[in-house]
């Protein structure tokens, strides 16, 4: 079995989803790996990753207004607020989802579905770095 890591940065401009499944991609062509599994992960605490339809930007919009709307930012209650209201509805949000996934290799390249693409999901308002990391295993 053979196991070929790599690594990328995303810049964001704040709250929103952004498509890496390119990036990703070419991580697992990289890795000559025909069949097996990419597992990415994300490395930070406030944002997330998702699988979500790339092909009409308005089903991410949708994503967006309901995330807004099941974890509100400023909620008077929440005590981690050091750096600002959006503090822990990011980690909630975070929690919500997920920081890694999961996709099936076969024939040296991811098996996504047709309107499938993978997403960084960014829960700040400020923009960030976000730190990826990929491992592709299989033979």
């Amino acid at each position: 079995m053979r196991v070929h890591t790599g690594q990328f940065a995303v810049d964001t401009s704040g709250k929103g989803t952004y498509e890496i499944t390119e990036r990703v991609a070419a991580v697992v062509e990289e890795s000559g790996v025909g069949r097996g599994v990419a597992t990415v992960f994300v490395q930070h605490t406030s944002c997330s990753l998702v699988v979500m339809e790339n092909a009409d930007p308005s089903a991410r919009r949708d994503l967006h207004e309901f995330f807004d709307h099941l974890v509100p930012e400023d909620t008077p209650y929440f005590v981690h607020t050091y750096e600002g209201g959006d503090d822990m509805p990011s980690h909630i949000r975070m929690c919500l989802t997920d920081v890694d996934k999961n996709v099936p290799v076969i024939d040296g390249r991811m098996v996504l579905g047709t309107w499938q693409g993978l997403f960084l999901f960014e829960h700040r308002r400020a923009p960030h770095r976000r730190k990826i990391a990929v491992a592709v295993s299989g033979e």
